[in-house]
């Protein structure tokens, strides 16, 4: 594939700039552009503002990235804090409603691969390639296993991380639009500093996250879905009153968006410069039946829309987890559905990619 010149809007380089100085400054703008998303009432503004400074310095040629290991450490906080709105009430309703999250599954399974089509017919992109790349499960264990299967892990690991950022800018959009209550993980840390706040509380909070993400190093998305059944169960049967201070919880958002941000380097965009048009294309597409079949899901099992929305959008479960619980969304629901379609990705991709390989030729 041959690599189109950079604009010469993308020519500013970090690169010269050491490392020493690079942390400091992605770090401080960072910050800025988070509380200043948080002042203007974005959701998830603590975790875009990084994102986006953390792509701008990539893009820019920035050497610096965030360790996978910080990464996990977010992912495990996040999934603590997706914990503390898990109840009986919550895992009840959960099960009255599988036949419905199972059909939700299906069809947004179906819809990327059918997205997946469209991008070899038109946007040629490889078959293999399109189809992992349109998979909606966790980016990194669909470049894993898009590799195993010899696609090509740069342009799938590209795909899915534009549909990532696609999937969390318009779901801050339509939170916003719809008129979400923002800054709900601020008020969260605040609700819970009133109930219990203490050092042992925090710091059992703190030592149960890592022992989730140690736990979780072998299972897919597990730094995130290890520490929430952990922290679930551990809530639930009383012996743990979940404790996350606010500061714990901007550092988590930040090393989950500035992990993603940074891999937008120069060389993966110089790459795949001539088909970022169709990879967006698709991913906007994708959102968009996406939310027609949470419009008529949220009919069906009388849910709001956003709600049902981000339990079906075809983005990442921390980022999806984030923004639920920043626009005090049914977390629950979320969490369940975008879990149940991981594992589905996981046990289905193979069977699908063949499948988009064989209807492509």
């Amino acid at each position: 594939m041959e690599s189109r010149p950079l604009s010469p809007s993308l020519r500013l380089s970090l690169n010269t700039w050491p490392q020493a100085l690079q942390w400091p400054a992605w770090l401080l703008l960072a910050g800025i552009s988070g509380q200043l998303l948080k002042y203007l009432e974005i959701p998830a503004g603590q975790f875009l503002g990084p994102m986006l400074t953390a792509i701008l310095f990539g893009v820019c040629g920035a050497s610096i990235r965030v360790p996978r290991l910080a990464f996990r450490l977010g992912q495990g906080s996040v999934g603590m804090l997706a914990a503390h709105s898990m109840t009986l009430a919550v895992l009840t309703a959960m099960l009255q409603s599988w036949h419905v999250m199972l059909v939700a599954t299906l069809l947004t399974v179906s819809l990327s691969a059918l997205v997946g089509l469209v991008l070899v017919r038109f946007g040629a992109i490889a078959a293999s390639t399109a189809a992992w790349g349109t998979a909606p499960g966790a980016a990194s264990a669909m470049v894993s296993m898009a590799d195993e299967f010899g696609a090509d892990s740069r342009v799938v690991a590209t795909m899915q991380y534009v549909r990532v950022v696609c999937v969390v800018m318009v779901g801050a959009l339509v939170s916003h639009w719809i008129g979400a209550p923002a800054s709900g993980s601020e008020a969260h840390a605040s609700q819970m500093a009133l109930h219990g706040m203490s050092l042992p509380n925090v710091g059992l909070s703190i030592v149960a996250i890592v022992c989730g993400v140690l736990l979780g190093s072998r299972v897919p998305a597990g730094a995130l879905l290890v520490p929430l059944l952990l922290g679930g169960a551990l809530q639930v049967s009383g012996l743990l009153q979940i404790s996350l201070p606010s500061w714990l919880l901007a550092c988590a958002y930040g090393a989950i968006g500035g992990y993603i941000g940074l891999r937008f380097d120069r060389p993966t965009l110089s790459y795949v410069f001539g088909h970022l048009p169709a990879m967006i294309g698709g991913a906007l597409l994708l959102i968009a039946l996406c939310a027609l079949s949470a419009w008529g899901l949220a009919l069906w099992m009388g849910k709001d829309f956003l709600s049902v929305y981000l339990a079906t959008s075809p983005g990442g479960l921390d980022a999806m987890a984030i923004i639920a619980v920043d626009t005090h969304s049914d977390v629950g629901l979320v969490l369940a559905m975008q879990t149940l379609r991981l594992f589905a990705v996981i046990v289905s991709g193979a069977f699908f990619a063949r499948l988009i390989i064989k209807w492509s030729r």
